[in-house]
């Protein structure tokens, strides 16, 4: 079984073009399960989580992501955001934007999107 969750839709999971892989949005889906935890900060971890999964497949790490687009349902979740991603990221963090959205796939509170250098 895969360690992240499949595609809910016709897109792929990630590509690789040139020296950098995409992710598509990931969101807080359980590989196991198909269900998404009820609360933001387990959400987060998971859609972290779900990246890791996929950088790891390639044999990457979070050293080599040097952008990140995240989608918030709410902005008040902010500081929980950044309080988690100094705990799962090192210094020099990666360049990020995050917007508040109206809403997103299965009611998830939050979904994030990587770009990584294969080689640094």
């Amino acid at each position: 079984m895969s360690k992240y969750p499949k595609a809910i839709g016709p897109y792929s999971i990630y590509t690789i073009e040139g020296n950098i892989l995409y992710t598509s949005g990931q969101l807080p889906v359980i590989p196991e399960t198909g269900e998404i935890p009820e609360d933001f900060e387990s959400q987060c971890r998971q859609s972290f989580a779900n990246i890791a999964a996929i950088l790891e497949e390639q044999k990457l790490d979070f050293k080599n992501v040097f952008k990140l687009t995240i989608y918030l349902s709410d902005l008040s979740h902010f500081n929980t955001l950044n309080q988690i991603m100094t705990e799962l990221l090192e210094e020099p963090y990666p360049i990020r934007t995050a917007y508040q959205v109206a809403a997103l796939p299965k009611d998830a509170l939050i979904e994030v999107e990587a770009m990584a250098r294969l080689t640094k």
